[in-house]
C-alpha cells in the first residue's frame, strides 16, 4: 500500500529523532546555540551565560552526548605533566621507581604525556612542603607523591587540589588530605601477611625485632599495626619489641643493631618493613648464628634478591614499580579528563618472594 505523500509527512514528523551517536552539531541544534558555544561549554571556557550553560548541559543529557576526550585532547594537541615527587635517597626501591619514571615516560611520550620528577630531603616534611608550594598549575596537570604524614604537607596537597591539580599519593598514603587516589598495595595486610610468615617460619617462643623507617612514614606504621594483630591474635609466643627508626639509613642500622642484640637475648626474628637492608645484611654477615633468625624484608630489589639466595632473608613482600608508575599516570590524566577509571586495572597485588621463586 502507498501512504498518499501528507500522511507520509505527517507520520515521519511525529516520530522521534533517534541519533545514534550524538555530536556537537546536535548539541548546538537541540540547545539553540552556536557551534562556538557548546565548544566554550564543553570546555569550562569564561564568557557563557549560567542560563546558556544550562541549555547546553540539558541538550548533553536529553542526547545522551559522551565525550570523546581522547580525541578532544588530541585536537587540541593536549600534553599531560605529570611530576612524581619523591624522597632523595639511595635505597635501592625509590632508585627502582625512579628508573621505572623514566621507562615509563619513554613508552607514554607518544600518547602526549610527559613524565617528570622532583626530589625531597626524605623523611623531610618541610622541604617535601617547599617542593609541592613551588609547583605551578600552568606547568603541572597532576602530582604523584611518595612523601611523610604530617599535617604541614597534607596542608600543601589541599593547596595542590586547590589550585586545581590532580594528586595521588605514591606507596605512603595520606589519607587525611584532599588527594584524589591512593596507589599501592594495602600495607595493613601487608604487615599481616609477614606476621603470618614469620609465626609459622618461627619454631620456639621469643622476641621480635621491627624495623621502620621513620614515625612519618605511614606505610611503615601501617605494616606494624597489621603485623601486631596477628600476632596477638595468632602468635602470643612471640612478643614484638618497640620498633626501631632506621631512617633507611644502611649505616645507622647496622650500628643499632649490636646494642638491640645485646639488650634483648631472645629475639627469633626480624621484620624490615623500611630500606636499610644492606645494614642488617652487613649485620648478619658478621652475625654467626644469623641462620637461627628468621627475617622478612620489604621490596624485591638486586640487594634482596641476594639475601633470599644467601639464606639471610626468609621472605620478601613487595610490589611491583613498574605498575605503580603506570597506575598513577592513568589515574592522573582520568582524574584531569574527569573521566571513570577501571579500579581492578589499578589495584596493586602483594607479592611474597622466597628463595624458591625468585624471579630471573
Amino acid at each position: 500500500m502507498r501512504w498518499p505523500r501528507k500522511w507520509w509527512t505527517k507520520l515521519n514528523k511525529q516520530r522521534p529523532s533517534v541519533i545514534a551517536k550524538p555530536t556537537v552539531n546536535d548539541i548546538a541544534r537541540v540547545a539553540g546555540v552556536s557551534l562556538a558555544t557548546v565548544d566554550r561549554v564543553l570546555n569550562e571556557r569564561p564568557g557563557v551565560r549560567s542560563v546558556t550553560i544550562r541549555k547546553v548541559h540539558a541538550a548533553i543529557e536529553e542526547l545522551g552526548y559522551i565525550r570523546d576526550t581522547a580525541a578532544a585532547n588530541l585536537a587540541r594537541r593536549r600534553v599531560y605533566n605529570l611530576l612524581f615527587v619523591l624522597p632523595d635517597t639511595k635505597n635501592e626501591f625509590v632508585l627502582d621507581l625512579r628508573n621505572q619514571i623514566q621507562e615509563q615516560a619513554e613508552k607514554l611520550a607518544n600518547d602526549r604525556t610527559k613524565l617528570t620528577t622532583s626530589l625531597a630531603a626524605a623523611f623531610d616534611p618541610q622541604d617535601f612542603v617547599k617542593v609541592l608550594d613551588d609547583i605551578d598549575p600552568l606547568e603541572t596537570d597532576g602530582v604523584a607523591i611518595f612523601g611523610p604524614e604530617t599535617p604541614s604537607v597534607r596542608d600543601s596537597v589541599n593547596r595542590l587540589r586547590a589550585k586545581g591539580i590532580a594528586v595521588v599519593t605514591l606507596v605512603s598514603d595520606l589519607p587525611s588530605s584532599e588527594r584524589d587516589y591512593f596507589v599501592g598495595i594495602d600495607n595493613v595486610s601487608a604487615g599481616r601477611t609477614a606476621a603470618q610468615l614469620m609465626g609459622r617460619f618461627i619454631k620456639e617462643p621469643g622476641k621480635i625485632l621491627f624495623i621502620t623507617g621513620s614515625r612519618f612514614a605511614r606505610d611503615h606504621l601501617e605494616r606494624r599495626q597489621g603485623f601486631d594483630l596477628v600476632m596477638a591474635e595468632e602468635y602470643k609466643n612471640l612478643e614484638v619489641i618497640a620498633s626501631v627508626e632506621g631512617k633507611d639509613d644502611p649505616e645507622m642500622m647496622y650500628s643499632l643493631l649490636p646494642k638491640l642484640f645485646e639488650n634483648h637475648k631472645d629475639i627469633r626474628g626480624i621484620y624490615s618493613s623500611a630500606a636499610g637492608n644492606e645494614g642488617l645484611m652487613r649485620f648478619l654477615r658478621e652475625r654467626h648464628n644469623a641462620g637461627d633468625l628468621v627475617v622478612v624484608g620489604h621490596e624485591l630489589t638486586s640487594l634482596s634478591k641476594t639475601a633470599l639466595q644467601n639464606g639471610y632473608f626468609d621472605a620478601v613482600i613487595s610490589q611491583d614499580g613498574g605498575h605503580l608508575i603506570r597506575s598513577c599516570a592513568r589515574l592522573l590524566r582520568s582524574t584531569v579528563d574527569n573521566v571513570p577509571h577501571n579500579p581492578a586495572q589499578e589495584r596493586i597485588r602483594i607479592d611474597i618472594y622466597l628463595k624458591e621463586n625468585i624471579p630471573a
